[in-house]
């Protein structure tokens, strides 16, 4: 399965009570699991700077990522980005059979 690496960014105005971050994770992660059963998720970060969060999951295809980040969007509370990844080992590889 093709890696992904979702940036998402939580509006300013979405969540007034810390507290509720929690749930509203649980209620997405139920939905995507219903919607997109064949997506395995690998970490979730919470960082610093322009996004709120980093997740990386494995999805078969494209459009089943883009489905993910449909989903993340979906509930009103949030922007995402996601950016096909490479095992850096795969591109080593990948490199040298480039050569």
């Amino acid at each position: 399965m093709a890696q992904f690496v979702m940036l998402t960014r939580i509006s300013p105005d979405a969540l007034r009570d810390p507290t509720t971050f929690a749930q509203l994770g649980h209620q997405v992660t139920q939905k995507i699991h219903q919607e997109c059963p064949q997506v395995r998720w690998l970490t979730s970060y919470a960082i610093l700077g322009p996004y709120d969060y980093l997740d990386m999951f494995e999805a078969p295809d494209d459009a089943t990522a883009a489905k993910v980040a449909v989903i993340v969007r979906s509930f009103g509370h949030a922007t995402t980005e996601i950016w096909g990844a490479v095992p850096y080992d795969r591109f080593l590889q990948l490199a040298q059979e480039a050569a």
